[in-house]
């Protein structure tokens, strides 16, 4: 199936404030230079907050790890979880049509969606608040027909049941999840053949379908007011809780270089050092500017320039093909400073004249945090 981005998009995308906090404890995961690691979770919670990806959120998590707008695409775009077209307000349908459930009236399930929402899969109703598609095995086929509707599963279905379910959520009520025809969980429909003195009557529902049902949140969006315990990896230092440094063994003696060996090094580090002390003038004296305000750099690249002793447009204004080698090595990200125009970026900045882009950022359409 082709996948491509939606025709009409939003003008911009940022995180609510609590769902940023939650994205940046994710990148904490992992290692300095591998936070494109958390490209899924930040995906996924982009989707969870909007209802589905758009090219403005896909190129804010880009930004926020350092990766190429096209890597995160090809991620958005491979797995099929994440949706690249609007959805329903209320909810995204999504009916199993593997064998079980079409064996036991998966495409009686489609006609109702058909009737109540929209004659084709990814099309959004009429009045907004629903969206449907077939998905592949979901793998509750004890229970076909199923659907899955927001973060829950609803099975044994009818079609008469599943288009109660929609009007009943299209007024505002959230239905429980799980069996639809009295099973509590996924044993036999005529009864149970062991285990027959457990005590299913401890709760109305199974373990998942009682939690959903506690919370109220079957349907409802992640948008970050739930706040999340985000960094629980993390003690307070901010180190890796629960590890411990080990001790290291001592070093080994330095084996002595060869003379010829270390005047070749000093050699080769003799330009660096000679570039230090050529640097632009006044660079260290530069106040700090909102670095973000070029094209190409997020939160995650701005700390990392800001590492690298570089917090000015004026320092990146005057940048030469060796700066530009340079940094390229030092952000772990070859070809992007020439490819968004760094360099001219920052010139531009650098006068008090602005950008499109750097207008854009002023306005809080890029990394608002409210």
């Amino acid at each position: 199936m082709l996948r491509r981005l939606h025709s009409e998009q939003p003008e911009s995308f940022a995180f609510t404030e609590g769902n940023l906090a939650w994205a940046e404890g994710q990148m904490t995961k992992y290692p300095e230079g591998r936070q494109a690691s958390a490209v899924i979770p930040l995906l996924w919670r982009a989707q969870e907050q909007e209802g589905w990806l758009s090219k403005p959120a896909i190129e804010a998590v880009a930004d926020m790890l350092g990766m190429a707008y096209i890597r995160v695409l090809e991620v958005a775009s491979f797995y099929f979880m994440f949706q690249l077209q609007p959805v329903g307000s209320v909810a995204h349908i999504q009916i199993c049509g593997t064998l079980s459930c079409m064996i036991c009236g998966a495409e009686d399930l489609m006609e109702v969606c058909k009737d109540k929402i929209a004659p084709t899969p990814h099309t959004v109703s009429a009045d907004g608040k629903f969206s449907w598609e077939e998905v592949e095995c979901l793998g509750a086929c004890t229970n076909a027909p199923m659907a899955q509707i927001g973060k829950d599963y609803y099975e044994d279905m009818t079609t008469e049941g599943f288009a109660q379910l929609l009007d009943d959520l299209a007024a505002g009520k959230v239905p429980a999840p799980g069996p639809m025809n009295g099973r509590f969980a996924s044993e036999p429909l005529s009864g149970l053949t062991t285990l027959k003195d457990y005590e299913s009557g401890k709760t109305k529902y199974n373990a998942s379908a009682q939690l959903a049902t506690d919370l109220g949140d079957t349907v409802k969006r992640i948008d970050g007011t739930e706040v999340p315990l985000t960094t629980p990896w993390l003690n307070d230092a901010g180190e890796v809780a629960g590890q411990e440094a080990a001790e290291k063994p001592p070093a080994a003696p330095a084996t002595p270089k060869p003379a010829a060996k270390q005047a070749e090094e000093a050699k080769k580090a003799a330009p660096k050092a000679k570039k230090a002390e050529e640097a632009p003038q006044g660079a260290e004296e530069a106040s700090a500017d909102d670095l973000k305000q070029l094209k190409g750099v997020g939160p995650a690249l701005e700390k990392k320039l800001h590492a690298a002793g570089v917090t000015s447009f004026a320092q990146i204004a005057a940048w030469g093909a060796d700066d530009i080698t340079e940094m390229d090595d030092k952000l772990s990200f070859k070809g992007r400073i020439e490819r968004d125009g760094w360099v001219d970026q920052a010139k531009t900045l650098a006068s008090g004249e602005e950008t499109e882009f750097s207008k854009k950022v002023a306005k809080g359409g890029v990394y608002d945090e409210d």
